[in-house]
Parts: structure tokens; C-alpha cells; sequence
């Protein structure tokens, strides 16, 4: 198994489970990932996943070098192919993704973090794509996600030079959104999900939605994709339950319809 699944109240912890290869992507885990992805897609009471690695020493070194030494140019591009669908699938998943850099996150292993929702990263974290460095560029998303969440000068100053920079670094370009002591990384990261899981479900697909989906159109565009999800919101269960639970002055118990 590449995973290691608990379930935690109405979140889950994905732990990628290979320590002894710093956690690195093999087609193996990208075919585990797909499936853990699928299942989740389908049950409604998961609420929020949280995506870390074993050990303290790397969330995730990137792709697996030894077996990519081995592969071919055909199962290079199925191995890139099943990436690509893996990172698009937790961005189109309905459940916020929490990644939990309890180490290094470079090459793939970034690309994966950056194709979650959040990244709480442990201080001792080093993040980089040090594919130019290779002789390849990032080939998971990497120019573009990064470019995006950052800006593109600073996407460059890390994919040009190849360079590795620290989780205080990160955190003041944007890269990760908190940092926490490495002891109370995957605490912090739960207590996040806590949070988010307070929310309803619905409204949580659709603000993910309204944010990924509204970024790259023009306003008018956006509002309009706003106003739809916004709608989808009115009809719901949830939103009567979270006016009564106000009137009541008790915590809305949201169910997801």
C-alpha cells in the first residue's frame, strides 16, 4: 500500500507511506492515488482530506528516479499522463485538500501540494522544482500553478534557478499559508480541517469552485459564475438549518443537502 488512510471525525489523513524513498511518486502511488481520490468524490460525509508524508524528513521528493531509470519513453508519458489526472482530480474534488509539508516538497512532490486548496507547512520545510537542473521543466503543473498562486516573478526566480527555498521564505511569497512547528504540524493541520469541516459542504464545493473556476475570466465572467454557485447555495438544506441554528443561537448541524 502507498497510503496510509485514517479517518478522522469528517476528515481523512492521506499519509503517503514511503519513507524509505523520501516519499517520492511511483506509478504505483499515482494508481493508489486515483482510487483514494474516486472513493472520496463519492462520499459525501468526508468533509476535508489532509494530504501529508511519512516521516519528518519529506512530504514528497518528487518522482521516483530509480524507477524512472528503468522506464521507457512510452511509460514516461503514461507516468506523466497519470500525474496530470491525479493533481486535476483533487483541484475538481469536492472536498477541501490540506497539505501537510512535514518536509521537503520538491519537483512533483510541490506540484502536488500545489494542486491542493492549502499547505500548512512544517518550519523545517524546504520547497523547490529543481527540474531545470535535470535537464527537464516541471511537468505536473508546476510553471503554471505556481505562477499563479505566487505571481510570475517569483515563480521564476524558484523554476529558473532551481533553487530551494525555506518555509519562512514560502510563507511571505504565498507558497504556504501557515507554518508550524514540526511536533504539532499534522495537530495544526487537523485542527484546520476541523475548521473547515464546520462548514456546509455545499457552500465549501462551491466557494472551491467560484475561486478556481472565476480566476482566469474576466469579472463579468467570474460574477456571473459566482452569482450560479451562489444560487445552487439557496436551495439547499443547509442554508435554512444555518438561519434557524443563528435564531436559535445554537451551531448549525449541516448534513450536505
Amino acid at each position: 500500500m502507498e497510503f496510509r488512510i485514517e479517518r478522522r471525525g469528517e476528515a481523512e489523513v492521506w499519509t503517503i507511506d514511503g519513507e524509505d524513498r523520501r516519499n517520492a511518486i511511483s506509478m504505483a502511488m499515482l494508481r493508489e492515488l486515483g482510487d483514494h481520490l474516486a472513493r472520496a468524490a463519492a462520499d459525501r460525509a468526508l468533509r476535508v482530506v489532509v494530504l501529508t508524508g511519512a516521516g519528518d524528513k519529506a512530504f514528497c521528493a518528487g518522482a521516483d528516479l530509480k524507477e524512472r531509470a528503468r522506464m521507457s519513453p512510452d511509460d514516461v508519458q503514461t507516468f506523466h499522463d497519470g500525474l496530470r489526472r491525479a493533481l486535476r482530480a483533487i483541484e475538481e474534488a469536492p472536498q477541501p485538500f490540506v497539505a501537510a509539508l512535514n518536509g521537503a516538497a520538491l519537483g512533483g512532490g510541490l506540484e502536488l501540494a500545489l494542486a491542493c486548496d492549502l499547505r500548512i507547512a512544517s518550519d523545517a520545510a524546504q520547497l523547490g522544482l529543481p527540474e531545470v537542473s535535470l535537464g527537464i521543466i516541471p511537468g505536473g503543473g508546476g510553471t503554471q500553478r505556481l505562477a499563479r498562486l505566487i505571481g510570475v516573478a517569483r515563480a521564476k526566480d524558484l523554476v529558473l534557478t532551481a533553487r530551494r527555498c525555506g518555509a519562512a521564505e514560502a510563507l511571505a511569497m504565498g507558497l504556504v499559508s501557515r507554518l508550524s512547528p514540526p511536533q504539532r504540524l499534522l495537530a495544526d493541520a487537523l485542527d484546520l480541517a476541523a475548521r473547515l469541516s464546520r462548514n456546509a459542504p455545499v457552500s465549501l464545493r462551491q466557494a472551491k469552485r467560484a475561486i478556481d473556476g472565476g480566476f482566469h475570466l474576466p469579472l463579468e465572467e467570474a460574477l456571473d459564475l459566482e452569482h450560479r454557485l451562489y444560487q445552487d447555495c439557496m436551495r439547499t438544506k443547509d442554508r435554512v438549518e444555518a438561519l434557524r441554528a443563528f435564531a436559535e443561537k445554537r451551531a448549525p448541524v449541516f448534513t450536505g443537502e
